[in-house]
């Protein structure tokens, strides 16, 4: 089967690569300098989300060609996208709402991992992936049922999520890259 160019950059080991080590970067920020940077930590939130849209709209391309996982992965990266944008356009209410934004968005994502292991069972790390989804669905309602939580807390809890996120998509990246050399 010949895959489009998209389907196949979203199967490629570099494209995981840089997408693992922009999210552990974010996430090094974010706990480096938790407290003079929250409305920085809004912007790169922000800058995350919409890489995280591109990223997970290039992925939905690879996800084969009618899947449920496909079309969450899509619908994902579309939700990204939007927040992303809003989030650097409002940056005040950004940091008002940013428990809230993120608490909904760990559920969706987490479940979306969750959903991908299940619905792919040939997929590389698997059992990480639900692991993660199912520790980001419990981070997102952590931040929805104690909404008090002080945003110096909120940005280190974010900074640590994409160091993690980060970690994975650089494992994933190596498995694919295994995997793709010839033998």
């Amino acid at each position: 089967m010949n895959k489009s160019p998209v389907a196949r950059m979203g199967g490629s080991w570099t494209w995981h690569l840089l997408y693992g080590l922009v999210s552990i970067v974010t996430g090094v920020i974010a706990v480096a300098w938790p407290g003079p940077t929250l409305v920085v930590l809004a912007v790169l939130l922000g800058t995350q989300l919409i890489a995280t849209g591109i990223f997970r709209l290039v992925g939905s391309a690879s996800l084969g060609e009618t899947s449920t996982a496909r079309t969450l992965t899509a619908i994902l990266g579309v939700v990204s996208l939007l927040l992303g944008l809003y989030t650097i356009r409002h940056v005040l209410i950004t940091l008002l709402a940013l428990g809230v934004v993120l608490g909904v968005y760990w559920i969706v994502d987490g479940f979306t991992a969750v959903f991908a292991a299940v619905d792919h069972p040939g997929l590389p790390g698997r059992a990480w992936n639900v692991f993660i989804g199912l520790l980001g669905v419990l981070a997102g309602l952590t931040l929805l049922a104690w909404p008090g939580l002080s945003l110096l807390t909120l940005a280190l809890l974010a900074g640590l999520w994409l160091i993690m996120l980060g970690a994975r998509q650089l494992g994933l990246a190596r498995r694919i890259r295994v995997t793709a050399r010839p033998t």
